[in-house]
């Protein structure tokens, strides 16, 4: 069985896990599916949860799209005319609690093919990284513990170059360098050198998803009866406002999803249901709302 097929197979039933695994941490909301199909080859499979116990709006969703490369992913990719096929999972979370943080993960195989059909070009991507509201340092620890820990038999380097990669990925570079989150690891075009390499990239995207639940569940479930009112609600939607404005201006995978004819239905699950902008917002001078914002830079967790 190629890699392609291995990474199909194993993504669909990612989904299954996660969903179920959130699912049972909400004891309220169930996802509901939706099967889609895109005209130019392929299709997906979003699954949705809204308005539960734990998490009001949120989406786990897969996609196995191929075809003609548009002309504008051509260019940004520097090749001509040619046939690519994508696979992936794409998570964002956005919980009832404020104090519960926000989640993202997405883990991709893209292949490149000429116009004859030939593979030419292959590569892994993805990550996940955590957006929380209030700062708790141990929850931080243990997120940025268990993403190590995943990629510590792929070499002791590798989560330090990941981290740094999201450290510097996911930020409102027009807010000032202000980072979206705490971080956690970013990687993406990574290229197999031979058909050995292909099997260990594999096995190292299964390794990163297979972290996921183990990383962010503990942390829900820590949070998620902690008492909070108008203030709280308030600060998140703000913060909910700067998720949006990355989500809408810098992030490649939503460019890329909406210039290959993707889902915008489901692409744009991961925007939160409810944000707010202030004009020139500053938060209160010592409080923890202001605390968060000190955390906005790049830290070292473990």
């Amino acid at each position: 069985m190629s890699v392609r097929e291995q990474f199909i197979g194993y993504v669909h039933n990612l989904q299954d896990t996660i969903c179920a695994g959130l699912e049972a941490v909400d004891s309220k909301a169930k996802f509901i599916e939706d099967i889609w199909e895109r005209s130019e080859g392929g299709g997906g499979r979003t699954r949705v949860i809204a308005n539960g116990n734990v998490f009001e709006k949120g989406g786990v969703n897969t996609s196995t799209v191929f075809g003609a490369l548009p002309l504008a992913m051509q260019q940004a990719f520097g090749v001509a005319e040619s046939n690519f096929f994508a696979c992936g999972l794409s998570l964002v979370i956005h919980p009832v609690n404020p104090y519960v943080p926000t989640v993202h993960a997405n883990w991709r195989y893209f292949e490149l093919y000429d116009k004859e059909g030939k593979r030419i070009d292959c590569w892994f991507g993805g990550g996940t990284d955590l957006t929380p509201n209030y700062i708790f340092e141990e929850d931080a620890k243990h997120f940025h513990t268990t993403l190590k820990n995943a990629m510590s038999t792929f070499g002791d380097h590798i989560y330090d170059e990941c981290k740094k990669h999201c450290d510097e990925y996911f930020v409102n570079k027009h807010r000032g360098d202000e980072m979206r989150g705490i971080g956690g690891v970013f990687y993406d075009y990574l290229r197999p050198k031979d058909e050995a390499d292909e099997l260990r990239h594999l096995d190292f995207q299964v390794a990163n998803g297979n972290s996921f639940l183990n990383a962010y569940v503990p942390i829900v479930e820590r949070r998620k009866e902690i008492p909070y009112g108008e203030k709280e609600i308030e600060w998140q939607e703000v913060r909910r406002g700067r998720y949006v404005e990355f989500n809408l201006i810098h992030d490649r995978g939503t460019i890329f999803g909406l210039k290959t004819n993707g889902r915008t239905e489901s692409i744009l699950m991961s925007l939160p249901p409810r944000a707010r902008w202030y004009y020139n917002y500053l938060p209160p001078p010592g409080s923890k709302e202001e605390e968060m914002m000190k955390y906005l830079t790049p830290h070292s967790w473990v």
